[in-house]
């Protein structure tokens, strides 16, 4: 099983939207052979509190305009690590300590990760 379509055109759009916040190293995995509860993991890191916030306004919005709605928002009191649900696609964004000390990347790294695509371009209105 791989994922959906659906879930990875999800990381793409937030994708776009954390890198329009100034987000750095994106990276998507397809976590859908190891979880069955979602099929992407999307990891963010910002440089600080209020760019996580940002970040984290930035994707919600993206993906509410694409009509995908977060089921879940966690760690946004802090704004060191929040997580965004979106059911088929989770989002992590990491304050960058953070993103170093959980490694994340390393604890997925048997995923296959996702082409992403050119993430230069705003996410569509």
């Amino acid at each position: 099983m791989t994922a959906t379509d659906h879930s990875v055109d999800i990381a793409r759009i937030a994708a776009r939207a954390a890198v329009a916040k100034l987000a750095k190293d994106p990276v998507a995995f397809d976590v859908s052979e190891r979880l069955a509860i979602t099929d992407v993991f999307l990891i963010v890191a910002a440089t600080n509190e209020r760019q996580v916030g940002a970040v984290v306004d930035a994707v919600e919005e993206a993906l509410l305009k694409a009509g995908v709605k977060a089921v879940r928002r966690e760690g946004d009191r802090e704004n060191r690590w929040v997580l965004l649900d979106f059911l088929d696609t989770v989002v992590h964004v990491q304050h960058s300590e953070e993103r170093a000390l959980y490694a994340l990347e390393r604890l997925w790294k048997d995923c296959p990760r996702l082409d992403l695509g050119p993430l230069d371009t705003p996410p569509a209105e």
